[in-house]
């Protein structure tokens, strides 16, 4: 969605004060989704960082991928 263009429509007051915003279901929904991934960055910005190296090593030791 960071690449995306939004659509939103504006409900506004009898002065013409945006109130609300419309958007596409579509959008809304990716919004929701890209919230909830910046959500799981947060809570694990504190685990360990590991290089694909290590995990690609890790994971042909235990059988995973093929030497």
């Amino acid at each position: 969605m960071s690449d995306a263009v939004l659509h939103p429509e504006y409900i506004t007051d009898a002065e013409g004060h945006r109130k609300s915003v419309v958007l596409p279901l579509e959008e809304y929904e990716a919004l929701m989704e890209d919230l909830a991934d910046l959500a799981i960055v947060a809570e694990r910005r504190s685990e360990p960082v590991h290089s694909h190296q290590a995990v690609k090593a890790e994971l042909e030791r235990d059988g995973y991928l093929p030497d």
